[in-house]
């Protein structure tokens, strides 16, 4: 068959362990035979990072910038043992926090629904949406480890000189200290993504953080989305039939596990961060989840949410045959090759990304799915296949459709 051809390149950014196997195995398979693939590659495994002092990662978020869509493998975010066992020069801080902070946005993340796999939370009937505020806060902080008696303080100090100062604590003991921050900019970024991601897909839209306890910081999140709300976006939501509200984020988890669904979660960074973890294990596996930075210029980064998956990739190591999830890596290419095709008007290359999204959804529920699927299908006498298989099950079914 003749390939697909593209007219701009897909910024493409390689990164670590089974994804890093997998994202090889899906090119050669699934995207290769089929799309004339035009990327322009950034390796963000772990120690091309450390060669480059991280400077590749901000190249990498700069390129996405220049071309307007990104699709990202998952990548390793160092601790300690990490250090030791790549032999890093620092811990490095995660390679999505700096493209994030860079290309400033908000990440939404959606669950794969297909049938036979049926949410833990039982009165869930309909997709979760996370909005992730993808500036700031933890991914952003200064730390310090507190060796002796003395005292911390927060200290501003304005152009002119002048110093603002709270007290943090009083040492008597070693302890740690952490400093975060964020931007009005990012914050009515983040609001204004949410509230037209909300229109677009005609969905209630819930905000939740703790501005009982963080009365600056988390109120001025709190301040700005209602002031957003009430000057840019009530009569667009009312005429819509949709709604927006604000309550605390522990009410916000209590309303979530008895949802039917069907609605965006606006989160800050770090809640986003662990609650799309929670929603995506909850509605099946880690690995059925789509995740796409979206900056307000309309830059975007598609990505798999979760891990690098490294059990497998020891396993993989060692030459035992893993049956690891691809779905959503998957998914984060047929995403950003959908979009190049919408931004190119190449309506062939937004076909095909549709095409192997459907290929991937028959396959599984045609009972053939991996490891995590099988373990928790309702659909009678799965196979298991294992991580290639399971690709290769997916070419098949992608051939028939192309056919």
């Amino acid at each position: 068959m003749t390939k697909i051809p593209m007219k701009t390149p897909l910024v493409e950014m390689d990164g670590d362990e089974m994804t890093r196997v997998l994202w090889q195995i899906i090119k050669d398979e699934l995207l290769l035979p089929f799309v004339d693939l035009e990327t322009e590659y950034y390796d963000l495994g772990l120690k091309k990072r450390d060669e480059t002092d991280d400077q590749i990662t901000i190249e990498a978020a700069n390129a996405a910038l220049k071309y307007g869509v990104a699709v990202k493998c998952a990548t390793i975010t160092p601790n300690e043992a990490r250090k030791a066992e790549y032999q890093l020069k620092q811990v490095w801080k995660s390679p999505n926090g700096t493209i994030r902070s860079i290309m400033d946005g908000t990440v939404f993340r959606k669950p794969i629904q297909v049938r036979g796999i049926d949410p833990n939370v039982t009165s869930w009937k309909k997709p979760i949406t996370i909005a992730r505020h993808a500036y700031g806060d933890v991914y952003r902080n200064v730390e310090m480890y507190i060796d002796r008696p003395g005292k911390a303080e927060l200290v501003f100090t304005d152009a002119e000189g002048n110093e603002r100062r709270k007290l943090i604590q009083e040492f008597r003991t070693p302890g740690v200290i952490q400093g975060t921050h964020n931007l009005d900019r990012s914050i009515s970024s983040f609001a204004r993504s949410c509230f037209n991601y909300a229109l677009d897909a005609g969905e209630d839209l819930w905000f939740g953080a703790k501005d009982t306890i963080s009365k600056s910081y988390d109120h001025r999140f709190k301040d700005l989305f209602a002031e957003i709300y009430e000057n840019e976006f009530k009569e667009r939501f009312e005429a819509a039939g949709i709604s927006y509200f604000y309550t605390l984020i522990d009410d916000i988890v209590a309303r979530v596990m008895k949802s039917e669904g069907g609605f965006i979660w606006a989160c800050k960074n770090y809640d986003g961060d662990v609650m799309s973890d929670m929603l995506s294990s909850a509605f099946g596996s880690l690995a059925m989840m789509t995740s796409v930075l979206v900056n307000p210029e309309g830059k975007y980064e598609y990505e798999a949410a979760h891990g690098t998956v490294q059990k497998h990739y020891y396993r993989h190591l060692a030459g035992e045959e893993t049956s690891t999830n691809s779905v959503a890596t998957i998914f984060a290419w047929s995403g950003a090759l959908r979009k190049r095709g919408q931004l190119d008007d190449i309506p062939e290359l937004s076909a095909f990304a549709d095409a192997l999204e459907k290929a991937v959804i028959d396959t599984i529920e045609s009972g053939k799915m991996t490891g995590d699927l099988a373990r928790i299908t309702t659909l009678e006498h799965p196979v298991q296949l294992s991580s290639r298989a399971f690709i290769l099950a997916v070419r098949k079914k992608l051939e028939e459709a192309l056919a």
